[in-house]
């Protein structure tokens, strides 16, 4: 069974299994503060081609054009091996409530098997950067996007947000050079174990 096959069945399958969860985050997300539902960005997909990935949103609706990043990645020549993104630490006061809770145990990712569905994404491979970030790559970070996107991969499994740049392009072009079916289920299980703890969740 090819994996876009695999794809296809698996995600259908899961989001009907979800769909009473997507249901009820949906329906505490829109209470809370009125709000959009789901949270849509551009980020870089197989071959750096664009393509919108869908999340549910976590962030108060108020402060989202306040809190958008207004610095401007301009690395020139590559992003730094020490670059962390987000980190576990902290309190985000434009997190909602129902967001700190999909945000630990990874339900904000799961309007991805959508993405899935529509082939812009797979189960498995390495999480989609967004563009600012991705347009500063070098060639060898830029081998990471030789594969789909997934909504889980091997460096998530190995750390998750908790980890560099440098780290998580390491892991990254790991699975690149070694993706199996046999790994991919390795990193399927694994993912499951961590989101019903929340380990390493942002």
């Amino acid at each position: 069974m090819s994996k876009r096959i695999f794809d296809i069945i698996a995600s259908s399958f899961i989001l009907i299994l979800i769909s009473p969860i997507l249901g009820y985050v949906a329906l505490r997300i829109k209470l809370e503060d009125n709000g959009p539902v789901i949270f849509k960005q551009k980020r870089a997909g197989l071959n750096d081609r664009p393509f919108l990935i869908y999340k549910f949103r976590s962030m108060k609706v108020i402060n989202r054009q306040k809190d958008k990043q207004e610095n401007l990645y301009n690395w020139p020549d590559r992003v730094p091996d020490d670059f962390v993104f987000k980190t576990t630490t902290g309190f985000n006061p434009n997190v909602t409530k129902i967001g700190r809770f999909i945000r630990k145990y990874s339900i904000d990712e799961l309007p991805q098997f959508i993405n899935v569905l529509k082939g812009e994404m797979s189960i498995v491979g390495p999480r989609p950067e967004i563009i600012e970030i991705s347009s500063c790559y070098d060639d060898y970070q830029a081998q990471r996007l030789f594969v789909k996107p997934g909504i889980t991969g091997w460096a998530q499994v190995n750390g998750r947000s908790e980890i560099s740049h440098g780290e998580k392009i390491a892991y990254d072009l790991y699975y690149v050079k070694h993706q199996s079916l046999v790994l991919d289920f390795k990193i399927f299980f694994k993912t499951v174990y961590q989101a019903i703890f929340g380990k390493g969740a942002i």
